[in-house]
């Protein structure tokens, strides 16, 4: 049994990939299309021609697939073998037996296998360091797979203390007991997520419109991206200002930033690595 699938069985780890795989069965072009434009605002070009893209953590592929389509030669990869097989299914659709599209399984805690990977232009890991049970090593661990004058473009959840620690529990708890029984962990978390915004919807004379049209950067529907909260461990956090001065002191500069303005999401990074 690999290690992966021992912090599985000891309910130390979510199953991102087994969630990834559902939401590649409702992928389409629309989707696609909003991936692309994401990066190509967050990074601030329309070409990644003739750049190398690492994507850590590369879950479903959507994002390796927009860097791909965007001109990148991308290396994707991702420690759930699961997730690694998603992205070659997406490879497989959009870009067989292409040589400038790799993707397999490996980890940001594994630095042996970082040094082989090279320096590349663009470094994207999206909502995925925090997930890794040492968020604070393997944001250090990718920082030298930037070149100088390269771009880091990150996302980190926000701390905000005691709530943080609650949502901690919720996700150590529903990982650890049988499947069967996590429904008593999901269903409370989807009301307590859920439930003002569908009220506030009907009394509106909306009912569930903001369900219906619910998107993510990440293109998750609003189901997937519930499980995927909730499940989702092991789990750290940071406060922006922390995530700044970690990456300042290695030698980056902060070029674009947007904050969850204290909530329960994602604070978003760019960096660019000093040098040239």
């Amino acid at each position: 049994m690999t290690e992966h699938a021992l912090e599985v069985a000891h309910g130390d780890r979510f199953e991102f990939g087994e969630n990834w795989a559902r939401f590649l069965q409702q992928l389409d072009d629309n989707r696609i299309s909003e991936a692309e434009k994401s990066l190509k605002q967050w990074l601030g070009t329309e070409s990644l021609q003739g750049k190398r893209f690492l994507d850590v953590g590369s879950g479903s592929g959507l994002f390796s697939l927009a860097a791909r389509r965007m001109g990148a030669r991308v290396h994707s990869f991702d420690y759930d073998p699961s997730s690694v097989r998603c992205a070659q299914e997406l490879r497989r659709r959009y870009f067989p037996d292409d040589p400038d599209w790799v993707v397999e399984e490996g980890s940001a805690l594994d630095a042996d296998y970082l040094n082989r990977l090279g320096v590349f232009e663009v470094l994207y890991s999206w909502g995925v360091l925090h997930h890794t049970g040492s968020m604070w090593q393997a944001l250090g661990n990718v920082a030298p797979l930037v070149a100088p004058g390269g771009l880091l473009f990150i996302s980190i959840y926000n701390n905000q203390g005691i709530p943080s620690r609650g949502w901690t529990l919720v996700k150590r708890t529903y990982n650890r007991l049988p499947r069967l029984l996590r429904p008593l962990v999901l269903w409370p978390a989807f009301a307590y997520l859920w439930g003002p915004k569908t009220l506030r919807d009907i009394l509106i004379g909306k009912p569930f419109h903001s369900w219906r049209n619910y998107s993510t950067l990440r293109g998750m529907s609003a189901g997937r991206d519930v499980v995927d909260w909730v499940g989702g461990y092991p789990f750290e956090v940071a406060r922006p200002e922390e995530i700044f001065a970690f990456y300042r002191e290695r030698g980056f500069s902060l070029q674009r930033l947007k904050t969850c303005a204290g909530k329960s999401g994602c604070n978003e990074f760019v960096f660019v690595r000093d040098g040239n």
